[in-house]
């Protein structure tokens, strides 16, 4: 019997209710981000004219649309608890968040959460209002986990309070771009809903990756059509 549940574990065909392959260990995804922010906040020391290669203003949609999705591992060299929050709250959403949906559902619902949080400066902010860090990303981890902890009859009170206050937060200090946290969490919360709800049966995978890039979709014609042409 203990063999034939190690071989269950480790068989593709054994998936979480959410679709994703089941894999025992560390949240390798979840790490993998973390490191990724790290090395970058280290070239930001390192490496002088590192961050404004890569930061985001929503007068760099046009010619370097790239911009929206590498600002998100960027983070102020000024301020070490600006990375130090954020790479505790990646991990704690993304341990809860990656066993559940799986490691590629989880990449694409952070990747494109990002890109959320960046449409939100462009749609939102001055042109030359630029933009770091993961908290865009991570407020698409807070709507997703909110969307699923409701589809799973889950207590959310504790958690919608806690994005009210960090969202709060964004309106009170004029350093912190409520933007982004309004567009990443606002990504989130449809790319979550596309992957909780998504119909049980064969089809399931198609529904939600096509889902989610029906949200990248609108994300991308959101940003053509807002981007500013000077």
């Amino acid at each position: 019997m203990d063999c034939f549940r190690e071989s269950r574990r480790q068989s593709p065909a054994y998936r979480t209710q959410y679709g994703g392959a089941v894999r025992a260990g560390k949240p390798v995804v979840t790490i993998t981000l973390m490191v990724l922010c790290g090395a970058a906040y280290a070239l930001q020391w390192l490496v002088p004219g590192f961050m404004e290669l890569l930061w985001f203003a929503p007068v760099y949609a046009q010619a370097e649309p790239w911009r929206m999705l590498t600002a998100a591992f960027l983070h102020s060299p000024g301020f070490i608890f600006h990375i130090a929050f954020n790479l505790y709250a990646l991990w704690l959403l993304g341990r809860s968040l990656e066993p559940m949906l799986g490691r590629l559902r989880f990449t694409l619902l952070y990747l494109i959460s990002a890109l959320g949080g960046s449409i939100g400066v462009l749609v939102f902010a001055p042109a030359f209002q630029a933009v770091v860090g993961a908290s865009g990303a991570i407020f698409g981890l807070f709507g997703a986990l909110f969307v699923i902890q409701r589809q799973r009859g889950g207590e959310v009170k504790a958690l919608l309070i806690l994005i009210a206050i960090n969202l709060v937060l964004g309106f009170v200090y004029p350093s912190i771009s409520w933007q982004a946290h309004l567009g990443g969490l606002l990504t989130g919360a449809a790319c979550g809903a596309i992957l909780a709800y998504a119909p049980q049966g064969p089809r399931r995978s198609l529904v939600q990756f096509g889902g989610l890039a029906a949200v990248t979709l609108v994300l991308v014609a959101l940003s053509m059509f807002w981007a500013p042409s000077f």
